[in-house]
């Protein structure tokens, strides 16, 4: 009962604005004094939940998305996925797509895209001819691609928690994150074709190659970082430091736009996200313990299993479940949340875990688009210079694929595993 109390203790502090991480700290310390256990824990699991080596990937590929929002990466990558589809109806929709599938081999974060390549791919589409809102809305759908294709800081995250390989994770994201990027071009020409936006014009093939050749010391990066984690031949938080120091190499030798100051900012801005993830990490591994000890998993286990076996409905349940948690809460949040709480029962009914994880990885990207907190919604709609509200309309229409593809992966689980399979074994 005391553990119930907690939980909505925290769900009320999240709701009156509390930050997540003294939300959850705080519910834990209620939860520890009414079960009369020692305060002596809390030190303890949070020390213990964020000494692991894979959590290092996090704060090196924050930094890697900062540096390429800085450097001029942004500006060539898009410059060139233009020059490639800008003759195909919907022209910038597109090319906001595939900028955001590049960018997402770099990164690992939806935010991080929706900010940096969204100033640019707004003000393109501006000129253009198109919608805002729809430009908006896009920009920020797109942007849910980052956290799927690897690499991806929720999956890190989820692999630490649910103690499954982050190789296998990342490659498995692959598929699913070119489904989504192929589900939401057929969106984008069929709303394009209906409101006739306009097309730019065929770019030669030397137009093209100079275009490539302009962006390949930007494409080198997530070139770096896959071929690291496909090969096996360094582990992804080995991969993400070698990106790191590439992308300085790239913003002050190569593009020569990056200067101390520039680096002391993007220090700066990957301490406060890392730190703001880390204690995150932290505070929710006390409340994960006291959920856990309590027996509570077991409990909600059994609650669902009561109200149908069929794992399909199961799953269904569960999708549903974390996809009203989206509306409300942060991507990092859910998974630290909600995945020792799940596990139980993706082990009941067999499914496999890095499917799992990528299954609860974009239920949690989905919920970024999503009102009323949606923080990728948030931010391109304030790029965009438009009230969320106004955004709100034609993002729920770009949802629809990425529902569809979410329910591909959820049926058909052998679309994330069998690239992993492939390459890693059984």
């Amino acid at each position: 009962m005391e553990i119930l109390i907690a939980l909505l203790i925290m769900l009320v502090m999240i709701l009156l604005g509390v930050p997540i991480c003294f939300s959850l700290g705080l519910a834990a310390v209620y939860a520890l004094f009414t079960r009369d256990i020692s305060f002596q824990l809390i030190p303890q699991r949070m020390y213990t939940s964020i000494d692991q080596f894979a959590l290092l990937a996090i704060p090196l590929y924050i930094f890697v998305g900062e540096a390429m929002n800085t450097g001029g990466v942004t500006d060539r990558l898009f410059g060139f996925c233009r020059k490639m589809l800008g003759h195909v109806r919907g022209s910038l929709g597109h090319v906001n797509v595939m900028a955001s599938v590049i960018f997402a081999g770099m990164s690992g974060a939806a935010v991080a895209d929706a900010a940096g390549l969204g100033k640019v791919e707004l003000n393109a589409m501006e000129d253009a001819g198109f919608d805002m809102d729809f430009s908006a809305a896009i920009t920020a759908a797109s942007s849910t691609i980052g956290p799927i294709i690897p690499p991806s800081i929720p999956l890190v995250l989820y692999a630490v928690i649910a103690e499954q390989s982050v190789g296998r994770l990342f490659i498995g994201g692959t598929v699913p994150g070119l489904l989504m990027a192929g589900a939401l071009c057929v969106m984008v020409y069929v709303i394009s074709v209906k409101r006739n936006y306009p097309v730019d014009p065929k770019c030669s093939g030397k137009e093209k190659l100079v275009s490539f050749f302009r962006a390949f010391p930007s494409l080198m990066t997530p070139a770096i970082i896959l071929f690291g984690i496909f090969s096996g031949a360094i582990s992804p938080t080995e991969s993400a430091a070698i990106a790191a120091v590439w992308s300085l190499f790239l913003g002050f030798v190569v593009h020569k736009e990056m200067t101390l100051k520039d680096l002391y900012q993007i220090a700066k801005r990957t301490v406060v996200a890392s730190a703001t993830v880390l204690m995150m990490i932290s505070a929710s591994s006390i409340m994960t313990w006291l959920v856990i000890s309590s027996g509570a998993p077991k409990q909600f286990a059994a609650a669902l299993t009561a109200i149908s076996s069929n794992r399909y409905v199961l799953l269904l349940l569960i999708n549903i479940l974390l996809l009203i948690m989206g509306c409300f809460l942060d991507a990092t949040a859910i998974i630290t949340i909600m995945v020792p709480m799940l596990l139980p029962i993706a082990e009941m009914i067999g499914v496999d875990l890095v499917a799992f994880g990528v299954i609860v990885v974009l239920n949690a990207m989905i919920g970024l688009i999503t009102p009323p907190v949606g923080m990728c919604l948030s931010v391109t709609a304030d790029i965009a210079g438009l009230p969320m509200s106004k955004v709100v309309k034609p993002m729920l229409v770009f949802a629809i694929p990425l529902v569809v593809v979410l329910a591909l992966i959820t049926i058909f689980p052998q679309i994330i595993t069998f690239l992993p399979d492939l390459l890693m074994g059984k």
